[in-house]
């Protein structure tokens, strides 16, 4: 029988060969959750053969090599937990998970840097990193995200006020292309790729350009001691608020601004609110927090100071109320504006955060109600609103990108040059990349 004649899921069975029997499932094999997970990023109805899990750099390149070479179309993902974040994926055959590539590579407690596999989960390398009084400055959506889906998602959060994106903290990479070879750039280079940052490059990819193995970031202090003060009350006094403490000299670690309905949900008082972290030694940390709470006051806000365990459960509270509560029709976007139109788009908003340094926000609707014109209303403040997380019929309708800008046959060019066959999470990316 002629190789195509042959089904797909008896074809991709010799994967099996190089991951070995136990990490090699066939779709049947896969639990129901993971299934349904799987199926929410996809835009076929029909699902992929198998999942693999490789458990070295050198087995997920044989992975892609064969799956290059039978030109079968992989998903790839960690453990996840961002699985369908951004468009569909196009005729999934593979999906291949880097969970079980999840070994410390390289801690250099003196010079302040982490090297580990893709596979790590963030929650565990926080757990060794605290050990050396150190931690990665990222607040991904969950803890068990791996780290190699956080690069591929560029999921940073609140303390980009302080420490910058995914970007600004990944020092080096190493990842399998999509012909199965292993390139490195940026930190513990052994070889680089020329031409491109790739850092930048592949921070927010998608898993579009290749499979990230292996990431080395910079690694901060623990600082010794943490409080967060929250502003409440009207949404002219809170702008106020923030534009004092955005041309001041006070130095937040995380300070976002946060819609009335969240503001209610999470029983911080009523109307807009303001919510800001310092994270140094004790006395600069008393001193900062007392002199946003008098601001606060003579704005006429309402004013709050959290401090430990309280303080963790708040920003944790926070997270869940965006990203976790509600029901199955719930859409998740991500926007970026002008910081100075932040507080417009939030009066307008549903229920959302938007980080009072970038602009860039988290907005929650409960169905598409009002969607299309809150993106209007971002693209009228020079900014955007792509769909995170959305029912795959909503993702159907729409753009979920929303990309208006020029560099659509650049970032098209860029793509045939890393997949020329286009076998990487086809269509997840903007304009169908």
């Amino acid at each position: 029988m002629p190789s195509e004649q042959v089904p797909l899921r008896n074809r991709t069975s010799s994967l099996a060969s190089i991951v070995g029997e136990n990490a090699f499932y066939p779709w049947e094999k896969i639990a129901p959750p993971q299934q349904e997970s799987i199926l929410q990023a996809i835009a076929s109805q029909t699902p992929p053969s198998c999942i693999v899990y490789p458990e070295t750099t050198e087995q997920l390149a044989q992975v892609i090599r064969e799956a290059n070479r039978n030109k079968w179309r992989v998903l790839a993902c960690g453990s996840g937990s961002k699985l369908s974040w951004g468009g569909l994926v196009k005729g999934v055959d593979v999906v291949v998970s880097t969970e079980r590539l999840n070994q410390l590579i390289d801690h250099a407690v003196g010079d302040l840097t982490v090297t580990a596999e893709a596979g790590m989960k963030f929650s565990e390398l926080q757990g060794i990193l605290t050990k050396a009084n150190q931690f990665l400055a990222l607040d991904p959506v969950t803890p068990s995200a791996t780290l190699g889906g956080i690069v591929a998602t560029a999921d940073t959060g609140s303390l980009r006020q302080r420490y910058g994106s995914v970007r600004d903290q990944l020092l080096g990479i190493t990842f399998v292309r999509a012909d199965g070879q292993v390139a490195k750039a940026g930190g513990r280079v052994v070889k680089n790729v020329a031409g491109y940052d790739l850092m930048k490059l592949f921070t927010g990819s998608y898993g579009t350009l290749g499979v990230i193995s292996q990431v080395t970031f910079r690694v901060y202090p623990i600082p010794e001691i943490s409080a967060t003060v929250v502003l409440t009350g009207k949404a002219e006094d809170v702008r106020q608020a923030a534009a004092i403490l955005r041309n001041s000299a006070l130095t937040p670690t995380q300070a976002d601004l946060i819609s009335n309905q969240l503001v209610s949900e999470l029983g911080l008082g009523t109307g807009m609110g303001l919510i800001i972290r310092f994270q140094s030694i004790a006395e600069s940390v008393k001193e900062q927090s007392n002199r946003l709470a008098e601001v606060g006051q003579n704005l006429g806000l309402q004013k709050a100071i959290y401090a430990g365990a309280d303080e963790a459960d708040l920003w944790e509270r926070l997270r869940e109320s965006i990203h976790f509560a509600g029901g199955e029709s719930a859409i998740i976007c991500k926007i970026g504006v002008l910081p100075t139109a932040a507080v417009e788009v939030l009066t307008r908003a549903q229920k959302g955060l938007i980080h009072m340094g970038s602009g860039l926000g988290m907005l929650r609707f409960e169905g598409e109600k009002g969607l299309v014109e809150m993106r209007s209303l971002c693209e009228n403040h020079r900014g955007f609103l792509s769909v995170l997380t959305a029912p795959v019929g909503v993702k159907q309708k729409l753009d979920v990108w929303g990309y208006t800008g020029n560099a659509r046959e650049m970032m098209r060019r860029i793509k045939l040059q890393f997949d020329d066959k286009g076998i990487l999470s086809h269509g997840r990316f903007v304009a169908g990349i």
